[in-house]
């Protein structure tokens, strides 16, 4: 059968929507957001700004590359998807339980916490830990690696072009999205108060582990699944 645009253009807008149902819920930026401002507190507005932008685009780089080559490159290294979930699923909980359990800087460590970070360590910052684990963790990229394979269509080379193409545009609007959220975190905290950030902070940073402990338990549920003998 014959393929006209118009199909191809509806297997592209399925694949827009289709990656951005999956992914959004669990990259969740709103969520990480006051976890970016807490990071980052030390830094400029000029600085933060910036570092919200390569976040950004590190998020959307990864989430594309995740639906392209993951599956590849897991295979390639004879890692299963279970395995990346528990190690990723360890650092975003490690991550969390530190920030469950740190003080408050005061003025003066702000400050000299500012003028010690440089533009190079800044850069390093936005991939790790804000944009892995953190903002693009276990989780979003199993489930890209998931929709990208789901998205080749072995009958149709158009029809698998079309739908990749989706799938790149919903990464990159994605990062996007991280990015203005990102961008504009602090403003946002900011009307909540001192103390309403403190809490908000603490209450992100508990969720934040919860999650952390989920992907781990995923992790091991399906490598128990495939050890364990089934029932009766």
């Amino acid at each position: 059968m014959e393929l006209t645009p118009a199909d191809l253009l509806a297997a592209f807008a399925r694949s827009v929507l289709f990656v951005l149902a999956g992914v959004l819920p669990i990259i969740n930026p709103l969520a990480s957001a006051p976890i970016f401002v807490d990071l980052t507190r030390g830094l400029n507005d000029a600085t933060r700004a910036q570092l919200a932008r390569r976040v950004g685009k590190n998020a959307g780089l990864l989430l594309a590359g995740a639906m392209l080559m993951g599956s590849y490159v897991l295979h390639i290294f004879g890692v299963s998807l279970p395995v990346v979930r528990i190690a990723g699923g360890m650092i975003v909980a490690s991550i969390a339980w530190r920030m469950l359990h740190a003080q408050q800087v005061t003025s003066e460590e702000t400050t000299s916490m500012a003028l010690s970070i440089s533009e190079e360590r800044a850069h390093i910052k936005a991939f790790y830990p804000l944009t892995f684990p953190l903002t693009c963790g276990p989780g979003s990229i199993a489930v890209s690696i998931a929709i990208g394979a789901s998205l080749h269509t072995r009958s149709s080379l158009p029809t698998t072009l079309a739908n990749m193409a989706g799938g790149l545009l919903a990464a990159a609007l994605l990062g996007v999205l991280v990015a203005l959220t990102f961008r504009y975190a602090s403003r946002l905290l900011h009307r909540l108060g001192e103390t309403g950030q403190i809490v908000f902070l603490r209450l992100m940073a508990f969720m934040l582990l919860c999650v952390g402990v989920e992907i781990v338990w995923d992790g091991v549920r399906a490598l128990l699944v495939g050890v364990l003998p089934p029932a009766g």
